[in-house]
C-alpha cells in the first residue's frame, strides 16, 4: 500500500470533484405507486434544475414521463412540494413556469388542466367518484397577499370550486376510502405549521361541497401533521402534544395515543406531502421514526399498539409506500447516498430500485459523522455531527490541526443529518474537518428543544454554532484560528450574526442570508411572513429588537472575510439583503467576494452554479487562510484582499 503524502490541511488533492456532484447526481425526490407502477421525481442540476416525473413498470423498465421543458414544480407557499398525483396511470402535474396544472398519459404530450391566470396549486388527490381532483389552491389574483383554500377542480372542464376557505394556510386534504368524508390541516398567522396547526373533518355531500366542519385536534400550541385515513376509513395522524410528534387515531369522537414514545414521527412542513408513515393493512402501520438524528423504520400493530423494529442499513428515511407486501421508499446512509429501495414487507429483504448518484467512491476518501452532544449556553447540550478530515492519499504534518467548517442549516426549523453529502465530502476529503450543527430550534429533538429559539433566533443558533467550534478546539480536533461558517437562507443568517457579534469565528460564507430582519418582516412571501413574530417578536411593535439583531447595523463589529452567494430572482430573502451587507465589507475595506447567479432563486439548481459556489467558497477560503491549491479550481473574484 503507498504511503500517504504529507501535505497541509486543505492542500489534498480529492477525486471528489464539483465537476463530478453536479454531473453525477440527481435530487432524487420520493416514490410514488399507482398499482404495480412505480413514480418518482429527479431534480436535474444538468437540465438546468428541471424536476422531471419518472416511471419505472413492473418489468424494471424506466423511462421519463413529462418532456423538456416541463418542470414538475409547484410554488405555493414558494417551496411547493406534492406538485403531481397519479390515479389508474393517468398523472397530474402542476408546472413550473405557469403553474397551471396539466393531465398526461405517458408517452403522449401534456395537456393543461386549468386556465390560465394567478393560481397555483399543490397537494392534490383524485376524487374518482365526482371526476374531480381535491386540493390546495394559492390565489394571487387581488394583488395583496395570496389568498388559500381547499378546492376541487373538475376533471372534464377544468375549473375549480372552492370547498373550504377562511383560514390564511391549508394542506394535506385527504379524501376517506368511500368518498365520504374530507379532512384537512389548516393553521392562521402568526403560527408556522410546525407551532400550531387544525385538523378537520367534514361529511362530503351528494352535491359534492362539504357539510359542517368538526375540530378533530390542534391549536395554537399543538402541530398536527400527516393525517391519513385507514383502509377501514379511520382517520390517524400525528401531533406534538407530548411534546414529541407522536402517531394517534381518532374514532368515535375521542383522540387515542398509539405509540407514545420520546422520538419523532413527523417532521416540519416546509414543503407539502412529506410523510412518515403509511398503511400495510387496516390493522399495520409501517413508520419511520427519528431519535438523537437518525431515523429508523418500524412496523406499529394497531390492535396491539406493539412497535416492531424493522431493520435496514440506513439513517435517514422517508416517504414510505405500501402496496401488498411491497413498501418503497427513500433512504440513505452516511456512507449511501440517497435512493430509491424496495422491500418484501414478508422477508424483509430490500432491493435499490434507483440511486441519485452512479459515483462509486472509495470509503478510503470517506468521512463517517460522529454524532455528538456539547454543552451550549444556560446549562444546555447542543448536537450535531461531526466529520474528521479524511483523504486515504494524504496525512497532514506532524502537529498540525485542521480547519474546521462549522454548517449553520436553513429554516432554521429544519435539521442535519447524518445522510451521505457529497458536498460535506468534498471539504472532508481536502482536509477540512466539518461540525454540522443541529442548535436550538431544530427538528428532531422535540417541540421543547425547537421552542428554544422562540424569541431568541440571532442568539440561541449563534450561541450553538459557536460553541460547537469552541468544543472541537478545545478536544484538539480543529485549529481554532481556522473556524469558518456557513449557511443558506436561514443558515445563512446564522452565519452572518455569528461572524457580526461573536469572535469565534475568521471567515465565513452566506448563502442567500438575511442581513437585515426589518427588510425580511416587510419583504417576504406570505408562508414567512409572520414566521419573525415567533422568532424575535411582533413587527414593528419590537423594531428595536429587529435592529438589534441585524447584522447590517452592526458592520463595526464585524472583522473577518465573508463571501456572498445570491439568486437574483430569489423572492424569499431578496438580492439587497446581500447587497447592502457587501457595500458595507467593501466600504470597511475587509475582504469580501459576491457572486450572483441570473436565473436563480432561493436555493441553486443549475448545475454550474452549484459547482462555482463549491469551488467558489474553497477557493475563497484558501486565498484568506493562505494554503496552497491541489488543482485549478474555479476562482471568484475578491475585493480588499492584501496578500
Amino acid at each position: 500500500m503507498t504511503q500517504p503524502q504529507i501535505s497541509p490541511y486543505g492542500s489534498w488533492k480529492s477525486p471528489i470533484t464539483s465537476d463530478l456532484i453536479v454531473a453525477g447526481t440527481i435530487a432524487l425526490k420520493g416514490g410514488r405507486l399507482d398499482r404495480d407502477n412505480l413514480y418518482w421525481l429527479e431534480g436535474r442540476p444538468s437540465e438546468g434544475g428541471r424536476n422531471v416525473l419518472v416511471h419505472r413498470n413492473s418489468d424494471g423498465q424506466t423511462v421519463d414521463v413529462t418532456p423538456a421543458p416541463y418542470n414538475v414544480r409547484t410554488r405555493v407557499h414558494e417551496y411547493g412540494g406534492a406538485s403531481y398525483t397519479i390515479a389508474d396511470g393517468t398523472v397530474y402535474f402542476a408546472n413550473f413556469k405557469d403553474q397551471r396544472l396539466y393531465r398526461h398519459q405517458v408517452g403522449e404530450e401534456p395537456q393543461p388542466l386549468t386556465a390560465e391566470g394567478t393560481y397555483r396549486y399543490a397537494d392534490f388527490r383524485v376524487d374518482p367518484k365526482r371526476d374531480r381532483l381535491i386540493g390546495i389552491q394559492e390565489d394571487h389574483s387581488s394583488g395583496g397577499e395570496p389568498a388559500n383554500r381547499v378546492v376541487s377542480i373538475d376533471l372534464n372542464t377544468g375549473n375549480w370550486s372552492t370547498l373550504t376557505e377562511g383560514h390564511d394556510f391549508y394542506a394535506s386534504a385527504r379524501l376517506s376510502p368511500d368518498g365520504s368524508q374530507l379532512c384537512w390541516i389548516s393553521w392562521n398567522h402568526p403560527n408556522m405549521p410546525w407551532d400550531g396547526t387544525e385538523l378537520w373533518v367534514a361529511t362530503i355531500a351528494e352535491d359534492g361541497s362539504l357539510g359542517e366542519a368538526s375540530l378533530v385536534a390542534g391549536g395554537v400550541t399543538e402541530s398536527i401533521f400527516q393525517p391519513e385515513w385507514s383502509p377501514d376509513g379511520t382517520l390517524y395522524f400525528v401531533s406534538d402534544r407530548s411534546n414529541w410528534w407522536n402517531l394517534y387515531r381518532y374514532n368515535s369522537g375521542a383522540v387515542e395515543a398509539l405509540c407514545p414514545k420520546s422520538a419523532e414521527f413527523g417532521l416540519p412542513q416546509w414543503v407539502f406531502g412529506t410523510s412518515t408513515y403509511t398503511f400495510a393493512s387496516a390493522d399495520t402501520i409501517i413508520c419511520i421514526y427519528s431519535e438523537n438524528g437518525d431515523d429508523t423504520l418500524a412496523q406499529l400493530n394497531l390492535q396491539t399498539k406493539e412497535l416492531t423494529t424493522i431493520s435496514t442499513p440506513y439513517t435517514s428515511l422517508s416517504s414510505p409506500q405500501v402496496s401488498g407486501n411491497r413498501l418503497i421508499l427513500s433512504a440513505a446512509s452516511a456512507t449511501q447516498p440517497s435512493v430509491l429501495v424496495e422491500m418484501d414487507l414478508s422477508t424483509q429483504e430490500s432491493q435499490i430500485l434507483h440511486q441519485s448518484t452512479q459515483l462509486d467512491i472509495d470509503p478510503g476518501y470517506l468521512s463517517i459523522p460522529e454524532a455528538i452532544a456539547f454543552p451550549t449556553e444556560d446549562g444546555l447540550t447542543a448536537y450535531g455531527f461531526y466529520y474528521a478530515p479524511q483523504n486515504q492519499d494524504y496525512q497532514a504534518p506532524a502537529g498540525e490541526k485542521p480547519p474546521l467548517l462549522v454548517k449553520s442549516h436553513g429554516g432554521p426549523t429544519a435539521a442535519a443529518s447524518s445522510s451521505f453529502s457529497l458536498k460535506i465530502q468534498y471539504w472532508t476529503s481536502r482536509g477540512f474537518a466539518v461540525l454540522n450543527v443541529n442548535y436550538g430550534g431544530s427538528t428532531g429533538y422535540g417541540r421543547d428543544y425547537r421552542q428554544r429559539l422562540c424569541d431568541r433566533w440571532g442568539i440561541v443558533d449563534v450561541d450553538d454554532c459557536a460553541n460547537g467550534a469552541k468544543y472541537l478546539a478545545e478536544k484538539g480536533l480543529v485549529d481554532s484560528e481556522r473556524l469558518t461558517i456557513s449557511g443558506g437562507s436561514a443558515g445563512g443568517y446564522t452565519t452572518l450574526c455569528a461572524l457580526t457579534f461573536r469572535d469565534t469565528f475568521k471567515a465565513g460564507a452566506s448563502y442567500y442570508g438575511v442581513s437585515d430582519l426589518e427588510a425580511l418582516a416587510t419583504d417576504t412571501h406570505k408562508f414567512e411572513s409572520r414566521y419573525l413574530d415567533g422568532l424575535i417578536g411582533p413587527y414593528p411593535e419590537r423594531k428595536d429588537l429587529y435592529i438589534e439583531r441585524s447584522p447590517i447595523h452592526f458592520t463595526e463589529k464585524l472583522s473577518c472575510p465573508v463571501a456572498f452567494f445570491q439568486g437574483l430572482e430569489d423572492k424569499i430573502v431578496p438580492p439587497n439583503q446581500a447587497e447592502m451587507m457587501v457595500n458595507a465589507l467593501r466600504e470597511k475595506g475587509l475582504p469580501v467576494a459576491y457572486v450572483a447567479f441570473e436565473g436563480e432563486q432561493h436555493g441553486f439548481r443549475k448545475a454550474e452554479n452549484i459547482k462555482r459556489t463549491l469551488d467558489g467558497e474553497f477557493y475563497f477560503y484558501s486565498r484568506v487562510f493562505g494554503f496552497k491549491l491541489a488543482e485549478e479550481i474555479g476562482e471568484i473574484p475578491i475585493e480588499n484582499l492584501h496578500e
